[in-house]
């Protein structure tokens, strides 16, 4: 790995993208430059975003700077945890078995369904009254 070397990925949720780049460093993690905790405020969607580090075993080799934009913050969290994947498959194609056994490459493809004509919401109809 060379001293200057960066290695890019751009990862999607529902409606956010992350555009992630991987440098050598001690593991921090910047989010629209934030510190990952301050950005995210939930230690679970914390652990998500590091996953795909901590399952190669390079959390503590690279620093994460990334920028997160549309959606909320479940799918920025989703975004950057996609993006950080592909990102590794551009240090090491090799890690790619590990990857996608844990599910860290696969765009998660659900989104919100649409509202349909005549009733209130996606699904849900309007209230009927017999009497």
């Amino acid at each position: 790995m060379a001293a200057g070397q960066r290695y890019y990925g751009t990862g999607h949720r529902k409606s956010a993208t992350a555009r992630v780049w991987l440098k050598p460093g001690t593991g921090q993690i910047q989010v629209n430059e934030k510190d990952l905790g301050a950005y995210l405020c939930q230690p679970s969607l914390v652990g998500a975003v590091r996953a795909p580090l901590e399952a190669v075993g390079v959390a503590e080799q690279f620093d994460v700077w990334a920028t997160a934009e549309g959606g909320g913050v479940v799918g920025q969290a989703g975004a950057l945890r996609h993006g950080i994947a592909r990102a590794l498959l551009m240090y090491n194609p090799e890690l790619r078995v590990t990857l996608k056994r844990a599910g860290l490459l696969t765009r998660d493809s659900r989104v919100k369904e649409r509202k349909k004509w005549g009733h209130k919401r996606a699904r849900r109809g309007f209230q009927f009254s017999k009497r």
